[in-house]
C-alpha cells in the first residue's frame, strides 16, 4: 500500500509516506510556514521513492483538534488531491497521533494509559485519554475541550498513566491528584504525519476511509458551542 499523510494541526508541519510498511517523513516546526512547506514536502517524499501522485492508494490527515487555520490547510490539500486522484481519505485524531508518539517515545506497554492535552487557548485544553493496546492508542470516552481544572481520567482508570502533549505546560492548573498519577509528563510532543500515517494504515484495514467530501476537520470547540444552542441536542 502507498499511503500519504499530512499534518498541520499544530506548530509542526509534516508529511509522511507509508510504502509497504516503511515510513518516511518530512517534519519542520514552523508555526506560520504550513502553506509554504507542505506541498514541497509531499513532492520530495514522492520523488524520493520514484512515485507520482497517481501511484497513491489513499491519503490521510490529522483532522484535529488543533489550530483552526492549520486544520483547514491540511483538509483543503487532502480534499483537492483526493478529488483529483479519486482515492479515499483516512481522517486521524491529532490527540491519538500524540498518544502514539508517547507510546513509541517512552516504550509504553499494553494496558498503560496516556492522557493527552493540547493548549486550546481561551483558558481551555483539548483533552483525550487513551489506553495502549497492541502498541496502538485506543480512545477511552470522548475527546473534549474544557478548562485545565476540569480534566479527568476514567472512573475505572486504575492503570499506569503517562502524560503527553503541549497542553501539559498548564499542569499547574490541573487537579493535583490527577497530575500526581502521571509517571511521565512529556509536554514536548506534537502531532506528526509519521504517527498519522501509521494510524491511518490501521484505519484503512478497519474500513475507516471516507470520500474527499467526507474528509472534514474536527474542531471540538465549535461542535460543543453548536450543541449548547437552544433546541440543539
Amino acid at each position: 500500500m502507498k499511503l500519504l499523510a499530512l499534518d498541520t494541526s499544530s506548530e509542526g508541519c509534516s508529511a509522511a509516506l507509508w510504502l509497504n510498511g516503511q515510513v518516511t517523513e518530512r517534519f519542520e516546526l514552523a508555526p506560520r510556514g504550513h502553506t509554504r512547506l507542505l506541498m514541497p514536502m509531499v513532492r520530495e517524499l514522492l520523488a524520493e521513492q520514484g512515485l507520482a501522485p497517481s501511484d497513491l492508494d489513499a491519503l490521510a490527515f490529522a483532522r484535529g483538534p488543533g489550530s483552526f487555520t492549520g486544520l483547514r490547510i491540511a483538509t483543503g490539500v487532502v480534499q483537492g488531491l483526493a478529488w483529483g486522484l479519486d482515492i479515499p481519505v483516512v481522517p486521524v485524531s491529532s490527540l491519538a497521533a500524540v498518544a502514539l508518539s508517547a507510546i513509541e517515545t517512552h516504550a509504553l506497554k499494553d494496558g498503560d494509559g496516556i492522557a493527552v492535552a493540547f493548549d486550546a487557548r481561551m483558558g481551555e485544553v483539548y483533552w483525550g485519554v487513551f489506553r495502549c493496546e497492541s502498541g496502538l492508542p485506543v480512545l477511552l470516552g470522548d475527546e473534549r475541550v474544557c478548562p485545565p481544572e476540569a480534566v479527568s481520567l476514567p472512573v475505572n482508570g486504575d492503570m499506569p498513566w503517562h502524560a503527553a502533549g503541549q497542553g501539559w505546560s498548564l499542569k499547574a492548573q490541573m487537579p493535583s491528584e490527577l497530575v500526581e498519577r502521571m509517571s511521565v509528563i512529556d509536554d514536548t510532543l506534537v502531532p506528526s504525519a509519521a504517527q498519522v500515517v501509521r494510524l491511518a494504515e490501521r484505519g484503512m484495514a478497519n474500513g475507516l476511509a471516507v470520500t474527499a467530501e467526507q474528509a472534514q476537520p474536527v474542531y471540538i470547540r465549535d461542535e460543543v458551542a453548536w450543541k449548547k444552542l437552544p433546541g440543539r441536542a
